[in-house]
């Protein structure tokens, strides 16, 4: 594996990120952590030809970002111009909007989100949408992530699987990841633990995952870049993320 596939989800650092001044500070740390790439998530109003200037200043790439879908289905112009200017491809949500979290809500999700995702395309950017747990509730035996992907124009809506969220749903993230088969380019390494018998967000390599399987199903969906991310860390969060760069580099990200 290539290390410059691997990535920091900047949420896993949003407390950091919100002036310039912080942003590019923080971004220093990342870069000095061993991150060649970040994706842009929960960063203050930053201009994002200022965003771009830290970014090359201290040799990353914003491999992805994370955009509203109200933004996308409404102005893609400005989605699209954005990512030009920050040299990245993939734009992606965080989570399904609350408005299509219905069975029926799934459906439409899947037929509007397609022709917003196919302007996108376009201009040369990939979609993609980033799983909760909620996706695994089932419909007549179906879950939610079944009907957004079996009813989405695969050529154009493509998966950011989140691990722990998957795995917090009740389901495999090895067997879910694979099933996209070549539609995951984007993937959120996310760990978890049991701690007090509750379930807790973990640096990569500290928790339960199988990564090995999962890697595996990575290979298999077409992963092209590996996204650190921690919701909640117990301390410092870029002691985290230094946590599992260590950990995902002893895994064999050289």
């Amino acid at each position: 594996m290539s290390e410059t596939c691997l990535a920091a989800q900047l949420y896993t650092v949003r407390e950091f990120t919100q002036t310039e001044a912080d942003f590019a500070e923080s971004m220093r740390k990342v870069r000095k952590i061993g991150y060649r790439a970040v994706q842009l998530s929960a960063v203050g109003p930053i201009p994002p030809e200022r965003v771009r200037a830290i970014l090359d200043e201290e040799g990353l790439t914003a491999c992805a970002t994370h955009v509203s879908y109200d933004t996308m289905r409404d102005d893609p112009a400005a989605v699209i111009e954005e990512h030009r200017i920050l040299g990245c491809s993939y734009p992606a949500i965080g989570g399904l909007p609350k408005a299509y979290r219905t069975e029926d809500g799934y459906h439409r999700f899947a037929r509007e989100c397609s022709d917003v995702a196919a302007k996108l395309a376009e201009a040369g950017l990939t979609f993609g949408y980033h799983n909760h747990r909620f996706e695994f509730e089932r419909f007549d035996g179906v879950t939610g992530f079944e009907i957004l992907y079996n009813e989405s124009d695969p050529q154009v809506f493509k998966g950011e699987p989140d691990t722990y969220w998957i795995q917090a749903g009740g389901a495999d993230p090895a067997y879910w990841i694979g099933w996209l088969r070549d539609r995951a380019p984007l993937i959120h390494l996310k760990d978890m633990a049991i701690r007090d018998n509750q379930q807790v967000f973990a640096e990569v390599g500290e928790g339960n995952l199988n990564w090995p399987a999962i890697f595996e199903a990575c290979k298999a969906a077409g992963a092209v870049w590996y996204i650190v991310e921690q919701d909640t860390c117990p301390g410092d969060p870029f002691d985290s993320l230094a946590i599992s760069h260590r950990n995902l580099r002893e895994m064999g990200f050289r």
